[in-house]
């Protein structure tokens, strides 16, 4: 009985074995099967969300195109005329910067009938750049939009306001002068800088046959990574070992971009990473494309130490604030052939250009 005791019980032992072996295989094919179900919704799922993000980017790439943009706010061309134009000039100003955007309407951006004549003779168009505030519909959209009736001279974004927001500024600028403008070349420039046209146009005349051009005062200034620096770099560490200088970048106050980057630029806006400083960030962008930087000295603003790289201006005597200012003589630094800051100078004066070989005479007062 013993034996049969134990060999009955061997016998189920090994059959349980058995049906424990077949239920270990089948619980993980099933396990494998359950895995790959459920990695395949998960890749499904986010190659949807791309695909959704993408037809959405398009989607409203092509209502801003078709006269049928996202913003209300945003002015459109009718593009069924297929106009090509040689240039969009965009100028970054800010809601408090009344002054600065009369000093340029007074100065070198044509306003009605000749600013008309401009972009159909010459294809140049040039606007005031401009998002809304925190507080969409507020008193400083409101002070925007009375300018806008009276100039007709605003790019509205959809885009909220902020000087630590200069970098999404630009991609939203970029990404909505393409759609509205087809044009060779896209500039941006700061409302503080008066712009010489007939340079700036021949400047960028040369390079037309040149898909993928970034031109402007090209630097490489030091990564500042102590806290509470202007321009301080969060990402510092980026960059190197402490110390390190920028890539080679054009300075923000006035550069341009062939129609080929501002489309990149406005094909991948959502995944282009933004950096504290805006003309780092447009910088990095194209840092690993097949690009070609032109250093324009023409381009640059700022007063360098050489004396004989200026020449001395008369500023006559004038009322400012109520007192009489006595005649003084001002040096207008003379490298930066296509721009000079407004506020440089608080009066009359004239910028010569060394390339035109012609003097452009600004009787505004310039911004504060």
């Amino acid at each position: 009985m013993s034996l049969k005791s134990r060999g009955w019980g061997g016998g189920d032992a090994a059959t349980k074995n058995v049906v424990s072996r077949k239920w270990a295989l089948f619980l993980c094919l099933g396990s494998f099967c359950a895995g790959m179900f459920f990695t395949s919704r998960m890749l499904n799922k986010t190659v949807s969300d791309l695909e959704v993000k993408l037809a959405a980017a398009g989607g409203v790439h092509e209502s801003v195109y078709n006269g049928n943009p996202a913003s209300g706010n945003l002015k459109t061309v009718n593009p069924s005329s297929k106009r090509k134009y040689f240039m969009v000039i965009g100028i970054n100003t800010a809601f408090s910067s009344r002054k600065r955007r009369d000093s340029v309407r007074m100065t070198w951006m044509p306003q009605g009938e000749k600013g008309k004549k401009l972009e159909e003779e010459k294809g140049i168009v040039i606007r005031f750049v401009i998002g809304h505030s925190s507080t969409s519909g507020g008193i400083l959209d409101k002070a925007i939009e009375a300018e806008e009736l009276m100039h007709k001279d605003f790019m509205r974004l959809d885009h909220v306001e902020g000087y630590m927001e200069l970098s999404a500024k630009t991609k939203a600028y970029f990404s909505t002068a393409v759609a509205l403008w087809d044009a060779e070349f896209y500039v941006k420039v700061d409302d503080d800088v008066h712009v010489n046209l007939a340079t700036l146009g021949m400047t960028l005349a040369r390079h037309r046959m040149k898909p993928r051009v970034y031109i402007g005062c090209m630097k490489s200034g030091p990564v500042l990574a102590r806290k509470g620096v202007r321009y301080h770099e969060p990402e510092y560490w980026k960059f190197g070992e402490v110390g390190n200088k920028y890539f080679r970048h054009a300075t923000g106050q006035l550069y341009g971009i062939s129609k080929d980057l501002a489309t990149y630029i406005s094909v991948n806006q959502h995944v282009l990473h933004k950096y504290a400083n805006e003309d780092v960030s447009l910088g990095s962008w194209f840092i690993g494309l097949d690009v070609e930087h032109v250093d324009d000295r023409r381009l640059c603003c700022g007063t360098p130490p050489v004396l004989t790289n200026y020449v001395q201006i008369y500023l006559p005597a004038q009322i400012v604030s109520g007192r009489l200012r006595q005649a003084t003589f001002a040096l207008l630094h003379l490298i930066g052939d296509a721009a000079g800051y407004a506020g440089l100078l608080r009066g009359s004066w004239k910028f010569i250009s060394a390339v035109a070989k012609t003097g452009m005479h600004y009787g505004a007062q310039a911004s504060e």
